[in-house]
């Protein structure tokens, strides 16, 4: 994330995601430490632009902060897997399985 240790993703199916910030964290390591809560594994409600299908591959999208669905993402860039869904073209919140692939 340039001079930060991270940032908002803004770039489609990037490789160099950690994770998604966590909103309510079931374990939070590092507590202490500056910064929002990233989650690296785990159930998690997820920004996304565009449909969503439950069971779609999540990737980052080109705006800022927001996934995507990308079922022939390639290995390395995929954030994990849609639990939810969500119809339409604009952005809105859908559960994921973080799983970083």
């Amino acid at each position: 994330g340039g001079e930060f240790e991270i940032t908002e993703c803004e770039e489609d199916s990037s490789h160099a995601v950690a994770g998604v910030i966590s909103t309510d964290p079931a374990h939070l390591m590092n507590a202490e430490a500056e910064g929002l809560p990233v989650a690296l594994a785990g159930r998690v409600p997820c920004k996304v632009v565009g449909p969503v299908a439950k069971g779609d591959l999540i990737v980052s999208s080109a705006e800022s902060g927001h996934a995507k669905a990308d079922n022939n993402a390639s290995a390395g860039r995929i954030i994990g897997k849609a639990i939810g869904s969500k119809d339409g073209e604009d952005a809105g919140i859908v559960e994921v399985l973080v799983n970083m692939m």
